[in-house]
């Protein structure tokens, strides 16, 4: 166990020292794209203009025959990158695969300086974490690098969900958390084959009425989710980290992405993954605040003065803990805005 007055102390000689805080930058959606496909590639410039963050996959999508030549393909995206307001993430394989040595090798040596986050799949337990942050220390040194990069988990096991607030802790690196659905879902032996989003089966059925046994009965579908995602948000809010939601896999179903992205909104998640540019305005949408939320936060933080005490606003009493929720909301509208100018204009700022 290292001491805690040594936790934020380089892993390895001439490395640079880790954070002590996990920058918050706008990451609404993390938008991902083969490196390897020339055609999505060459609409990397459009897209950047409308995605927080651009992920360059290694991992699940991409076949076996093709790990080289997407690993070359990112290479080649990061050293041309010149796009400051997006960040550029990447996913690398599985520790357990035999490219992944290579991935960071090859990236951190490269590259490192373009890369603000690398996404770890199937994250376990701290051990993942601790081989990461030391082997990445390695090469940053070795690099020249002046600024750590930052390790993204995603939950894709019933072990990791287990451990995730020691996963959260096991490095100063540590920038979020994601639910990986798909994968959980099998590792669980959950009886879904959906990537994200709920299922017709998981729900709760209103009682029978007693003068009417037969009558058809109201059914309310439930989140699959709910669990995972609120213990990920808590993890991550203990440990001054940023949850996200993984991916919704159908892409036709539009109405259906936008209520579980909400959902993942409304409990505490700053983003959520995007498969498909619909899914982009999707999530810019949702993980943005609406005006009215912005102007009517801005009301009661300017009605409440020191913020304590407690006022009366429209009939509805006001105090100092709705001032802390109602300042979330402003400082996320405010970061938000100062990326994109129609949220400005939207918010009166």
């Amino acid at each position: 166990m290292r001491s805690p007055k040594d936790f934020f102390s380089p892993l390895a000689v001439g490395a640079p020292a880790p954070v002590m805080e996990i920058p918050f930058r706008p990451s609404r959606m993390i938008h991902f794209f083969d490196p390897s496909n020339e055609k999505m590639v060459s609409k990397i410039p459009s897209m950047a203009e409308q995605a927080d963050v651009l992920l360059g996959n290694l991992e699940d999508a991409v076949s076996a025959d093709n790990k080289e030549a997407a690993r070359a393909g990112l290479v080649k995206v990061a050293k041309a990158w010149d796009y400051p307001d997006t960040q550029l993430w990447t996913r690398i394989n599985s520790l357990d695969s035999p490219w992944c040595l290579d991935d960071l090798i090859t990236l951190v040596t490269e590259v490192g300086d373009k890369l603000d986050v690398i996404m770890v799949p199937k994250v376990e337990g701290p051990e993942d974490i601790h081989y990461v942050d030391r082997l990445l220390a390695q090469l940053e040194a070795r690099a020249g690098l002046k600024r750590p990069i930052l390790v993204h988990a995603i939950l894709e096991t019933a072990r990791g969900v287990a451990n995730v607030e020691a996963i959260c802790g096991a490095s100063p690196r540590m920038q979020g958390l994601s639910l990986g659905p798909a994968d959980l879902a099998a590792d669980r032996r959950m009886k879904t084959t959906r990537v994200g989003g709920g299922h017709p089966g998981y729900l709760v059925r209103q009682d029978p009425n007693p003068d009417d046994p037969d009558a058809p009965r109201v059914t309310y579908q439930q989140d699959l989710w709910h669990y995972t995602v609120a213990r990920m948000v808590d993890a991550c809010a203990t440990f001054g980290l940023l949850p996200y939601y993984g991916p919704f896999g159908d892409i036709r179903d539009t109405i259906a992405c936008e209520d579980q992205f909400r959902n993942a909104y409304l409990l505490g998640c700053v983003g959520a993954w995007s498969l498909h540019p619909v899914q982009i305005e999707i999530a810019k949408k949702v993980f943005s605040p609406e005006p009215s939320e912005v102007k009517w936060a801005v009301k009661v933080i300017d009605a409440m003065g020191d913020g304590t005490g407690a006022v009366m606003i429209d009939g509805k009493m006001q105090d100092d803990a709705t001032v802390k929720q109602c300042k979330v909301v402003v400082d996320l509208a405010k970061r938000l805005a100062a990326r994109d100018s129609d949220l400005a204009e939207a918010y009166g700022f």
